[in-house]
């Protein structure tokens, strides 16, 4: 039997304006990762989102820290010091913690977001600041993290329990890293092939890189991006075929 967590990144509007279906992906997915108010969203939107997941009853809620971009989404790489790092990890868990308490339920992990989360695959140093960060925070937290990459890595080193994330969504390097979004070929758009990827890399732990080379990968959390024109289709078909394989969603 296999088991599999389904995340979505969620939580990600701001003020007036709208990112993403939260609500009709929540009952959907087994993990929700909220913004935390510096690449996305504003109190208002984590407490609105906070109360969506906890009515839903079944998804476990995690933080999804970023660069302080509003602007950018989070997608442009800020040159911080390792001190910075840690204390901005710190401030973002606290205050995503702090709607998690008052609406009466536990924060299961921390997984980064965009230019955070990709620039640990080439800096180990940047991995360890923010696997100690998720520690010094709350040890009990688990880190997500790119499969079989430096932020699972630096969170196993930590002690934390980890988990290796892949996506639904986006291409991968010969490496195992993903393609840049700048990159043509970077996302996934085709529904079907999305689908044919995801049950792949959970049944056979593989799956095809941007130049065809076939690399080992570990599927503990499948990620489909809030924010993607196709978000809702995909957490529909994927959930759907999923199931029809025999596959468990189950939360991590």
């Amino acid at each position: 039997m296999y088991t599999v967590d389904l995340n979505a990144d969620l939580g990600e509007s701001y003020g007036n304006y709208s990112i993403g279906n939260d609500r009709e992906i929540i009952p959907l997915i087994s993990s929700a990762n909220v913004a935390c108010g510096f690449h996305a969203s504003d109190p208002s939107v984590m407490l609105e989102t906070v109360q969506l997941i906890r009515k839903s009853g079944t998804t476990g809620i995690g933080a999804h820290p970023g660069f302080p971009d509003l602007m950018g989404f989070g997608r442009r790489y800020m040159d911080m010091s390792m001190p910075e790092v840690h204390a901005m990890m710190v401030y973002q868990l606290g205050a995503l913690d702090g709607f998690c308490r008052m609406a009466g339920i536990e924060m299961n992990h921390v997984k980064p977001h965009g230019a955070l989360y990709n620039a640990t695959f080439n800096d180990m140093e940047l991995a360890e600041t923010i696997a100690q960060a998720v520690k010094d925070y709350n040890p009990a937290l688990k880190l997500m993290g790119l499969s079989n990459q430096n932020l699972v890595k630096a969170g196993a080193s930590a002690g934390l329990a980890v988990r290796h994330e892949v996506f639904a969504d986006r291409a991968y390097e010969d490496d195992g890293t993903l393609v840049s979004r700048r990159k043509e070929g970077a996302m996934i758009t085709d529904t079907k092939e999305a689908v044919s990827r995801v049950v792949r890399m959970v049944k056979e732990g593989r799956v095809e890189s941007l130049n065809g080379k076939d690399i080992s990968i570990q599927a503990d959390s499948i990620c489909v991006h809030g924010d993607g024109e196709k978000a809702l289709e995909f957490v529909k078909e994927i959930r759907r075929q999923l199931e029809a394989e025999g596959i468990n969603i189950q939360t991590m």
